[in-house]
């Protein structure tokens, strides 16, 4: 039985790359609408490893808040990305959950 072949030409044409869709969607790299894309994607990504961590550790997002100083609805505000974090806060945050930031 002979193996169908395969037009690496054609697969390469008729596809999309991630950053062909983002750019379709939201501009190129440097417009204002994929910068803010790209902000909310990292506050989500950000909420996402920190909700991750606290839930290993078994900790409630209250006891987290109160390890750290702020109130509970802070703590699920970034844990749903829907606050930018700065960086002293997520400092704070990895603190309170017993992590380092180590930078290379």
């Amino acid at each position: 039985m002979d193996r169908p072949k395969i037009d690496l030409e054609k697969i390469e044409r008729d596809s999309h790359s991630a950053n062909s869709y983002l750019d379709d969607k939201y501009g190129k790299e440097t417009m204002p609408k994929r910068e803010e894309f790209r902000a909310k994607a990292l506050a989500f990504y950000y909420g996402e490893f920190i909700k991750e961590k606290r839930k290993s550790q078994h900790l409630t997002q209250q006891e987290l808040a109160e390890r750290i100083g702020v109130k509970r609805p802070y703590i699920a505000k970034v844990e749903k990305g829907e606050t930018d974090i700065q960086l002293s806060s997520f400092l704070k945050v990895l603190q309170g959950l017993g992590l380092n930031l180590t930078i290379n």
